[in-house]
């Protein structure tokens, strides 16, 4: 069973490279290395938004919280249970390939 945890931060007005910065610097190192660890990714949003989705064999680890100060809100936390993996077949176009003409 592979569960895909989904952490997610919007940072207090003008805060945005800050909360990054904890994230790279704080949350990832102290997940890292973590038994069931598969995979994470980071990512950023608009509105200094930043979103964590790391995949996981059982139960995810618990992430922190940054400190308060750099929150815009609390942070919301999801996790989902793979029901279905697919890779696209050989010679089949990638649906993220973007086409230039």
């Amino acid at each position: 069973m592979t569960v895909a945890a989904m952490w997610e931060a919007r940072a207090a007005d003008g805060r945005g490279a800050e909360l990054a910065a904890w994230v790279r610097e704080e949350a990832l190192p102290a997940v890292r290395g973590t038994a069931g660890l598969e995979r994470l990714e980071l990512f950023g949003a608009p509105g200094d938004r930043v979103l964590l989705i790391t995949w996981w064999s059982g139960e995810p680890a618990p992430f922190a919280d940054p400190p308060a100060e750099l929150l815009g809100r609390p942070v919301h936390r999801w996790s989902f249970t793979s029901e279905l993996v697919e890779q696209p077949a050989a010679g089949t176009a990638d649906p993220t390939a973007t086409v230039h003409s």
